[in-house]
């Protein structure tokens, strides 16, 4: 697992928030840790605490502003100290720009930034298509770096907004599973879930057809991303096209649901099957709206993992 080190102004830590939440697959994965200043505990030695941090890093993120850039202490202390990791090999340093400034002749502005040409993340149209990106580009380098996912037993329905482990086990003997209590979710909550729900999905598909085609060298792959919101996955065996479908994300004036799976690829006005994101009342999941889900469970809230391990069987029948 590698280790992300965040560099960074506290005038830009929400948008730090929100890039970090863009990262979260890749913790789920087991590919990365995080840290940034804000773990630091009451009564431990600040700069002793940064600098081991940043000394640990296998990967810094510069997350590049105006403030950052007026801050002494990220321009003179945290980016001197990443550059000389940087420099001697020990550590991938990465920009990401987030708000318009003046960068590329300062030490950092050599280096390759993202999102793509160094384009501000607040200057998007949708700032998620900027944090995709980053997210795109933490993983190949990961991927340079020898980071492999780890398996992970299966996980109940999770919300962004509300998970036990977020809040840590307090007890280790006998006790109830019926711990959830009733919540209540705004709209920005379940858009957050959908962004989220949809990114682990493209991420696991990409893991996912990487592995198989490793286990079985007669399979190649293809996965197109169209854009932010949609991609086709392709699985060939001796060079004949086995396994397809398209996952996107479906417009708020379409009646498909959330996030729609179809055989034929990507479409406008069909789709196999699809997930719609609720509520139980305690915790945020989705479920089929094409009721093709038997058994007990059917009635259940999927996770991410759960609707990702869903649409992967729908794909992956062919070759059973």
């Amino acid at each position: 697992m590698a280790k992300l080190v965040f560099s960074y102004s506290h005038v830009d830590e929400a948008l730090r928030n929100e890039l970090e939440k863009h990262l979260k697959p890749l913790q789920r994965l087991g590919l990365i840790s995080t840290w940034h200043d804000r773990r630091i505990l009451p009564g431990s030695e600040l700069t002793g605490e940064i600098t081991q941090n940043f000394e640990d890093a296998d990967v810094i993120l510069l997350l590049v502003s105006p403030d950052f850039i007026n801050s002494d202490y990220c321009y003179d202390i945290e980016l001197s100290h990443a550059l000389e990791r940087h420099a001697k090999g020990e550590a991938r340093v990465v920009p990401v720009i987030l708000r318009t400034c003046d960068w590329h002749d300062l030490p950092f502005g050599s280096l390759m930034a993202v999102p793509e040409d160094g384009y501000p993340i607040t200057k998007f149209t949708h700032v998620e298509d900027g944090f995709y990106q980053v997210a795109k580009a933490i993983k190949k380098i990961l991927g340079d770096l020898g980071a492999t996912a780890q398996t992970s037993p299966p996980v109940k329905p999770v919300s962004s907004v509300n998970t036990a482990s977020s809040q840590g086990s307090v007890v280790s003997g006998p006790r109830s599973s019926n711990l959830a209590i009733r919540k209540e979710f705004s709209d920005r909550d379940k858009d957050i879930a959908r962004s989220e729900g949809f990114q682990f999905v493209s991420l696991f598909f990409e893991n996912s057809l990487n592995e198989i085609c490793a286990r079985n060298p007669e399979l190649e792959q293809n996965l197109h991303h169209k854009d932010a919101d949609s991609f086709e996955a392709s699985l060939y065996l001796n060079g004949q096209r086995v396994c397809h479908c398209g996952i996107w994300r479906s417009g708020r004036d379409m009646s498909f649901g959330d996030i729609c799976y179809s055989q034929s690829g990507i479409s406008s006005n069909s789709c196999n099957d699809s997930m719609t994101l609720e509520d139980d009342g305690a915790v945020l999941g989705f479920r089929s709206m094409m009721g093709s889900m038997y058994g007990p469970g059917r009635d259940a809230l999927l996770s991410n993992e759960g609707m990702a391990e869903y649409f992967w069987d729908s794909f992956i029948a062919p070759l059973k």
